[in-house]
């Protein structure tokens, strides 16, 4: 899969599954921008990337385990697109 369809796809993955539709159309994340944080546009929390990480574990039979793992995964799409690629090898 190629790396911008990857980041779209993930884009769209973290809208429905952090239920963010209301506050936030994928298409306005950009692929390097911080996903979590309170200086984050994106605002996901620990439980967003919980359910991130499940939807990522069965959609793409990637897991993301300990914490060094998840921050390093989940800085951005780029990031997180990065971890998938790097584990499906």
């Amino acid at each position: 899969m190629d790396n911008h369809k990857l980041n779209q796809e993930l884009k769209q993955l973290l809208v429905v599954e952090c239920d963010k539709e209301d506050e936030l159309e994928w298409q306005t994340i950009s692929d390097t921008e911080s996903l979590m944080g309170n200086s984050s546009r994106v605002g996901m929390d620990s439980l967003d990337a919980l359910q991130m990480s499940l939807a990522i574990q069965q959609r793409y039979g990637v897991r993301i385990e300990g914490a060094t793992a998840a921050r390093k995964a989940f800085t951005s799409i780029d990031g997180l697109a990065a971890y998938i690629r790097s584990q499906q090898k």
